[in-house]
């Protein structure tokens, strides 16, 4: 450590990394993120990259960013960071407004020459006097040094830059007190069968730690607080990932092989190459060849008795609308993952939104009602997927589990559970005396009106479903105006009943406040920390978030009735405030909306929230 060096004590603190689409930022950020976890720190990250394959190097367009929380207390990444890594001048010129006032920002002075400014359109030969920067600014040769420490490997130039990430994530290594060890450890997984380049990432990452050792300017370094975490095996995990695990968890605890029909589609494609990697767990994962066949081959998968999934974003949604209607009609369990990007049409494909809400809840033709859930965070995924699946296969129903980008690419600190945490999954199989004395009709019910979920090839089950309504008793088709009626007001309460089999609403924050923030999915971290920030200032507001949409907790209209404001916030232009105002018209809804392709910050929440407050 530098003898003049003022250490800062904080019980969280944000790094944001950023550079060009190929300078590996998400790689940097992902492995100082995992250190951190390894270390007991709470963790949340925001990768933030563009849509475009790869705009031209060194442009505005084609910068990608990752920003993480490490420490205490973290349920956002943060609203502005105290650390930025500017790999370029176009880097600096798109993030340093993220950046608090007095923090550090460590550039890579290789690529702030002439040419580089001009690509990145400033004006002048001064960028940081040109856009105002008050920061610590800390210029390294990152380009220079990488190419001495690897001078004698023997890569060529190309591969000898691609480690510069690294160099500059030894560097932040060094400026946070984070063991090398542990970085080694997840470079040495990354390039397991590439040893040379592990090698020289390895080389790369004690040079950019040295070369922080050794310098002779006054800078920031920070200490971060942790906390004992409750005992067990951690890892960070994104949000994708974790849907694809609380997956195959269900699978385990229902007794049925899992099926993954899919096509690929940003932000959600990660989960159909997490289990494609799970042969070895019997996961049947299947890249089908568009949007309605990834629907259909589940469909077809369910009918056979396996758990199944299928994986999507809006624009998939939409596609396998019809798919969707057919699993009403024939009541098949069948989870339908949408990961939230901004629309319409393609929109902003690697950009977070809340707008598919109305589409979930009711875009299919006729009276076809589904489940619908929304996991609150990177970990709450495993949790939900698990909990989609669990209301699919017991009240065999489709369930539509609507994730979002923000918390699908996103991580947190995850604890792995232990078996015993999550129940079993009760199959709803066909009662034996039924099948023995030949009495089964495919639409007889229990008592809280779902059907039964015979096995394909099970004797005395032999039966068809389809798109036509059948008769309730026999299950023929059936055009009868009286038996179609009776069939979809059956359909209706048999998704209505899932409220006797869920949570309560909990309500969080100051237990007298009047005000009541509202949200839904993955806004909580942000509205956790907004509504911990207006008590901690004064301004009482307690907080309740939703994780079951359709139906909505039992006590949500209780809970409603006891505040004079509620405020509902969300990314979209007030599809929840809309969805309860016609189902509670009684209560007065103030709205905070957003549709610009970014999460909330916890800053404009306070304001907002306060704003409402006030004018009330």
């Amino acid at each position: 450590m530098l003898e003049n060096t003022n250490v800062k004590t904080l019980d969280k603190v944000v790094v944001r990394f950023s550079g060009d689409s190929g300078d590996g930022m998400q790689l940097a950020g992902n492995i100082f993120t995992n250190v951190s976890a390894g270390l007991g720190n709470q963790v949340s990250t925001f990768p933030d990259y563009p849509a475009e394959i790869r705009a031209p190097q060194g442009s505005l367009g084609g910068v990608s960013g990752f920003q993480v929380s490490v420490g205490t207390g973290v349920h956002t990444p943060g609203d502005a960071c105290d650390v930025l890594i500017a790999m370029n001048a176009a880097a600096l010129k798109t993030n340093h407004r993220f950046l608090k006032s007095g923090g550090v920002i460590i550039v890579d002075i290789d690529s702030f020459k002439e040419a580089d400014l001009r690509k990145a359109q400033y004006s002048t030969n001064t960028p940081f006097e040109e856009l105002g920067i008050k920061a610590q600014i800390v210029e390294v040769p990152v380009t220079s040094m990488t190419k001495a420490a690897l001078a004698d490997s023997g890569l060529d130039n190309k591969s000898v830059l691609k480690c510069r990430n690294i160099f500059a994530l030894g560097l932040v290594c060094w400026l946070f007190d984070r063991p090398l060890e542990s970085a080694l450890h997840h470079l040495r997984k990354k390039f397991v069968k590439k040893p040379a380049v592990f090698e020289a990432n390895a080389k790369v990452l004690q040079a950019g730690f040295d070369y922080g050792s050794n310098i002779h300017a006054s800078v920031s370094t920070y200490r971060v607080e942790t906390e004992d975490p409750r005992p067990g095996v951690y890892t960070d995990i994104n949000g994708n990932t974790a849907t694809a695990w609380g997956l195959i968890m269900a699978s385990e605890k229902c007794g049925r092989p899992l099926f993954l029909g899919s096509y690929p589609i940003t932000p959600a494609t990660d989960i159909l190459h997490e289990l494609a990697k799970r042969k070895d767990l019997g996961v049947k994962a299947c890249q089908m060849e568009d949007e309605i066949a990834g629907v259909c081959s589940a469909i077809g998968a369910a009918f056979a008795g396996d758990l199944a999934v299928t994986s999507t974003s809006g624009p998939g949604l939409a596609l396998k609308s019809e798919g969707i209607g057919l699993a009403v009609m024939a009541e098949l369990p069948l989870v339908v993952i949408d990961v939230q990007r901004g629309g319409p049409s393609t929109g902003l494909p690697t950009k977070t939104e809340q707008t598919d809400l109305m589409q979930a809840l009711y875009g299919r033709n006729g009276e076809s009602p589904v489940a619908v859930v929304a996991p609150a965070s990177p970990t709450d995924c495993f949790t939900m997927a698990f909990e989609a699946c669990r209301i699919a296969v017991e009240h065999m129903t489709p369930v539509i589990l609507l994730s979002d980008a923000f918390i699908g690419n996103g991580s947190s600190a995850w604890r792995v559970p232990d078996e015993d945490e999550y129940p079993a999954i009760k199959t709803p199989d066909v009662p034996r005396e039924l099948l023995e004395n030949g009495t089964w009709r495919p639409y007889m019910r229990a008592e809280d009106l779902h059907r039964f979920w015979p096995m394909s090839g099970t004797e005395g089950a032999t039966h068809r479903l389809g798109g036509l309504e059948k008769d309730a008793e026999t299950g023929a088709i059936s055009n009868s105006p009286e038996n179609h009626e009776k069939m979809v007001m059956l359909r209706r309460q048999k998704v209505a009943n899932i409220a006797n089999d869920i949570p309560l609403l909990d309500v969080c924050g100051n237990a007298d406040a009047d005000t009541l923030l509202v949200g839904w999915g993955g806004t909580y971290g942000h509205l956790r920390s907004a509504c911990d920030e207006l008590n901690a200032q004064g301004t009482p507001v307690a907080l309740a978030h939703f994780r079951y949409i359709n139906p909505l907790p039992a006590n949500t209209a209780e809970v409603l009735a006891r505040y004079k404001r509620v405020i509902v916030a969300e990314l979209n232009t007030g599809m929840f405030a809309d969805y309860l105002q016609c189902r509670y018209p009684e209560t007065r809804i103030s709205r905070i909306n957003k549709i610009q392709g970014q999460p909330f910050s916890v800053s404009e929440l306070v304001e907002k929230t306060r704003k409402i407050i006030e004018e009330a």
